[in-house]
């Protein structure tokens, strides 16, 4: 077996095992209680997303970090669903978020109290999610938000979802690039975002194709910081894909392809 075959498998496996370690959970028993984690601003708009029909259910974190959660759930017709509640509570979240609000003419006169920013935040995201859409840029679908809750489409399956680029190296390291690089010039010239924080920790690999995520920081070309944040995009893409073997575009020729 040839040492790119050998890594191929290995990379399978590893694959198999996370996915394995994902569904031993029980997510009746590991159920994170909205009731202990959130404030009761937030669990009412879960009961008010559950009582219009656009979620029926609600089952265990897929995804936790500092400034966010995201659980598994569905709709009644059982289409799986992505609910990202942010915390409200995130303080550290709130100096991170300003230079990015800041300088955006979507969202003006915003109070700087970590309630409304955080609102802000994800009101931002779905906005941001919807342009790229618009712009045929592969992302989750999104579908409601309300406060500081987001619900959108569920990139997986059965409550596993899809790994990352950090996490399984694609088949086709080359056409990953190109089409990554496509939808960076398509979120630019058509959607007028920059992703911001476009880097293999952001983007799921799903049927062999990229799906582009966490977009909350993603802002306009009017932006003062887009230029600095579309070349650390473009760096961030260079970096990965030349330790994969791909022949990338230099830092300008790549800059030229998008905003040229």
């Amino acid at each position: 077996m040839s040492r790119n075959a050998r890594e191929k498998l290995a990379q399978r496996e590893k694959t198999v095992e996370r996915r394995d370690r994902i569904l031993e959970h029980d997510f009746s028993a590991e159920r994170a209680t909205i009731e202990e984690v959130f404030d009761q601003s937030t669990r009412l708009v879960i009961y008010g997303l559950l009582n219009s029909g656009v979620l029926y259910e609600v089952h265990g974190v897929v995804n936790a970090g500092k400034e966010a959660r995201v659980y598994w759930g569905k709709n009644k017709e059982g289409k799986e669903l992505a609910v990202k509640i942010y915390l409200t509570a995130s303080a550290e979240f709130k100096k991170g978020m300003m230079k990015y609000i800041e300088g955006d003419h979507r969202f003006k006169g915003v109070r700087h109290d970590t309630r409304s920013l955080i609102f802000t935040w994800a009101q931002k995201e779905f906005r941001n999610l919807e342009q790229a859409e618009r712009a045929k840029v592969r992302v989750p679908k999104p579908l409601a938000v309300k406060n500081n809750v987001l619900v959108m489409e569920f990139i997986g399956e059965s409550g596993v979802s899809a790994p990352s680029l950090k996490e399984e190296n694609p088949e086709d390291p080359e056409e990953m690039y190109g089409l990554l690089l496509t939808y960076v010039r398509r979120l630019y010239r058509k959607a007028d975002l920059v992703h911001g924080d476009l880097s293999e920790y952001n983007v799921m690999v799903w049927r062999g194709k990229p799906i582009v995520f966490d977009m909350g920081q993603s802002v306009p070309s009017s932006h003062p910081l887009a230029k600095f944040l579309l070349e650390r995009d473009l760096a961030n893409l260079n970096r990965f894909f030349s330790k994969l073997g791909v022949k990338v575009l230099s830092a300008e020729e790549a800059y030229r392809k998008v905003a040229g």
